[in-house]
C-alpha cells in the first residue's frame, strides 16, 4: 500500500480560506500562517499523513530553511525560488511506487506540472473541507466517548453486564428491521 504525502501551497490555502485570506488582508499575515499550521497540525494527527508546507519567500525574504515543527516539515523557499516550483520538484522527487504526492493547491498551472509527475492535488477549497469534516468527526467521537463513560459511571450495571445489554439492544434493532 502505498504511503501518501501531502504537500501543501500554504500561501495559495492563506489566500484561498476565507478566514485565513481575512487576517492577511488585515495585515495579520503571520497570524494566518500560524492559524494554517496549527489546523494542518490537527489534520494531519487525525489523518496520520505525511505532510510538508511550503511557504515562499514572496512574503519574508530571507534564507531558504528547512525546520520540523508540529510533526511536520516546513519549508521557507529562497527568494529566487518560488513555492511552486520547489512544490513541483519535490513532488517529481518523491512521486514513486511507494509514495504518493498529492498538492494541495487552487494554481491550475502547477496542478497540470504535478500531474504529468504522476502527483494528485487537491484544490484549496477541498482541503479545507476536509479539515473541517476531520474536526466533525473527532468533536462527535469525543461526544460519543463523553456519553459512554458518563453512562458507565451511572449505572448500576458492571462491564459485563453492560456488554449484553449492548448485544440485546444490537439484537433488537436489527431483527427491528
Amino acid at each position: 500500500m502505498k504511503e501518501d504525502l501531502l504537500i501543501v501551497d500554504a500561501y495559495n490555502m492563506i489566500g484561498n480560506w476565507p478566514h485565513l485570506n481575512k487576517l492577511k488582508q488585515a495585515d495579520r499575515l503571520e497570524d494566518a500562517r500560524d492559524e494554517l499550521l496549527a489546523e494542518l497540525s490537527e489534520y494531519k494527527k487525525y489523518r496520520d499523513i505525511n505532510m510538508i508546507v511550503v511557504f515562499d519567500a514572496m512574503y519574508v525574504p530571507g534564507n531558504a530553511k528547512s525546520f520540523r515543527k508540529f510533526d511536520m516539515e516546513i519549508v521557507w523557499t529562497s527568494k529566487d525560488q518560488t513555492a511552486d516550483s520547489y512544490i513541483e520538484a519535490l513532488s517529481r522527487k518523491k512521486q514513486n511506487r511507494f509514495t504518493q504526492v498529492i498538492v494541495a493547491t487552487s494554481d491550475q498551472a502547477e496542478q497540470w506540472t504535478i500531474f504529468s509527475a504522476g502527483a494528485l492535488r487537491i484544490p484549496a477549497r477541498e482541503l479545507l473541507s476536509n479539515i473541517r469534516r476531520a474536526k466533525q468527526e473527532v468533536n462527535a467521537e469525543a461526544r460519543k466517548m463523553t456519553d459512554k463513560s458518563a453512562v458507565i459511571r451511572h449505572t448500576p450495571w458492571d462491564s459485563k453486564q453492560m456488554l449484553e445489554l449492548e448485544k440485546l439492544r444490537d439484537k433488537l434493532t436489527h431483527d427491528g428491521k
